[in-house]
Parts: C-alpha cells; sequence; structure tokens
C-alpha cells in the first residue's frame, strides 16, 4: 500500500513546510535583498561573508519556491527508504560543501565570463538537487510509457509503428527539477550542477574519511536508544522456556505411547490364555 502525504518522512515535512514558510516570512518582511549572492559587490567589495550561510534559507522567487516544493515533496521517497536518522545525516554531511561550492565556482566563472556570472540566486536548490541524485541512483523506474506524436505508414503486415519521447514515472520530478534549475539561469544552473556534483560524491565515498557513512545520533530524529543486551537475554529465557516445555511435553507423550503398546500387548496374552 502507497503511504501518502509526508507518512514516514517527518524530515521532508519540515523542509517542505519550512522552506515555504521561510520564503513567505521574507517577503512580507520585504528582506529579500539579504540572502541572494552577487560576487560583485557583495563578497568583493563589501566582503559580506555571512551571505555565504544564509543564502539557502529561503527562496525570492514564487516561481522557484513552487517547483522546489513540488521536488522535495517528490524527494521524500529518499527518507522512506533509508530512514529518517540515514537521511538527516545524509542533509548535514552535504550542507558545507553544497553552501561553500556554488559562490566559489561563481568566483572562478566571473572573470572568464567578463562579468555575465556574477548573481548566485537564493534558495536550498543544491541541497534539492544532491537528493535529486539519490533519488536517480537508488528509485528504480517502475513503468514506461511513449507520447505517440507521429505514426509511421502501415507496412505490408498492416502495422504501423508509433515515434515519440519514451518517458517514466520519474520523469514528472525531472521535469520539476530542471525547471527549477534554469529559473534564474546561469546562477540557478550552476548552484543545481554543484549540488548534484556533491550528491555523486556523497554517494560514491569520494569525500574525506568517512563522509558517506556518518550518522547523526539517534536522538536528533527522536530515536531512543534500545538496550540490546537486555533485549537478548529476553529473548533466550524465552526461547529456552519454550524448548523445556516442548522436551517435557515430548516426554510425557512417549511415555503415553509406551504404556498403550504395553497394554495392548498384555490383553492379547490375557485374551489367549
Amino acid at each position: 500500500m502507497l503511504a501518502s502525504g509526508f507518512t514516514a518522512a517527518p524530515v521532508s515535512q519540515f523542509l517542505f513546510f519550512g522552506v515555504i514558510a521561510s520564503s513567505i516570512l521574507v517577503s512580507i518582511t520585504d528582506t529579500k535583498y539579504l540572502f541572494y549572492i552577487q560576487v560583485v559587490p557583495h563578497l568583493w567589495q563589501y566582503k559580506q561573508a555571512w551571505r555565504l550561510l544564509i543564502w539557502q534559507s529561503c527562496y525570492n522567487n514564487s516561481t522557484e519556491l513552487l517547483f522546489a516544493a513540488m521536488s522535495l515533496y517528490h524527494l521524500r521517497i529518499i527518507e522512506r527508504l533509508w530512514g529518517s536518522r540515514k537521511f538527516t545525516s545524509f542533509l548535514f554531511s552535504v550542507l558545507p560543501p553544497t553552501l561553500l561550492l556554488p559562490p566559489v565556482v561563481t568566483t572562478m566563472l566571473r572573470p572568464l565570463t567578463f562579468g555575465a556570472v556574477n548573481h548566485l540566486p537564493a534558495g536550498p536548490t543544491p541541497l534539492i538537487f544532491a537528493l535529486l541524485a539519490q533519488y536517480h541512483a537508488a528509485i528504480p523506474t517502475v513503468y514506461k510509457y511513449r507520447i505517440v506524436t507521429s505514426k509511421s505508414p502501415s507496412t505490408s503486415s498492416g502495422a504501423s509503428e508509433d515515434h515519440g519521447p519514451v518517458l517514466s514515472d520519474k520523469s514528472l520530478v525531472y521535469l520539476l527539477a530542471s525547471q527549477l534549475a534554469l529559473s534564474s539561469f546561469p546562477g540557478s544552473a550552476i548552484a543545481a550542477s554543484v549540488g548534484w556534483m556533491v550528491g555523486v560524491a556523497w554517494r560514491g565515498e569520494w569525500g574525506p574519511g568517512a563522509w558517506g557513512s556518518w550518522r547523526v545520533p539517534g536522538w536528533v530524529v527522536g530515536e531512543k536508544k534500545a538496550n540490546t543486551g537486555q533485549g537478548f537475554e529476553r529473548l533466550r529465557r524465552r526461547m529456552e522456556g519454550e524448548g523445556s516445555g516442548t522436551g517435557a511435553d515430548d516426554r510425557r507423550e512417549g511415555e503415553a505411547r509406551r504404556r498403550t503398546f504395553g497394554r495392548g500387548i498384555l490383553d492379547q496374552f490375557r485374551g489367549a490364555f
């Protein structure tokens, strides 16, 4: 049975409503100008390094917010597949590189493009594309379908061949993500590309040390620490009790069978004499 909504995906639910709430809040307070990044003047002239820490907090554009929210809703399946603890660990692991690498890449591309690449839009687009890389690798395709745009003439056998793009059940997710990546081109495309590469690197464990195997403590996502020692002890005692009870029953049943067989032999001898 398919789970609806955010069932078994509390962290995805928090991200979904958190991004929406923060975007609405900055729109109401008219503080959008604090969250996007321009290499010139924000970084080179004003040295506003604090923007590197908050630029993924919200979206400044309602269109970007719409596509991001729909993408996060579809990507909740990753949390259901992994569990909330691994999902949260992934977010914390990829957050530092997705915060720092897009501004660095934008800064490097600015002189190469003669100032054409200078703007990095606000929003957690790199984080979403890091999740999308996991979706692409971990979630299998369930079905495919073709959108028929034309048909070839009938052959001698009487059958005509359909022509058109072949899509799958995952195509909608990729379509939403591509709209998000192109919404504020080229800055959004840079953020999306960096996020995808960070997600691939995390999955391939190409980072330093135990980057892909690190986990947050269980209490962060509300998991209670189970006392496995007592659990195994209770299981062992129960199995021993069942085993001893079964053995006693078998012995009693065997003795009853022997008594019945012996009494039958004795009755035959009595009848003969």
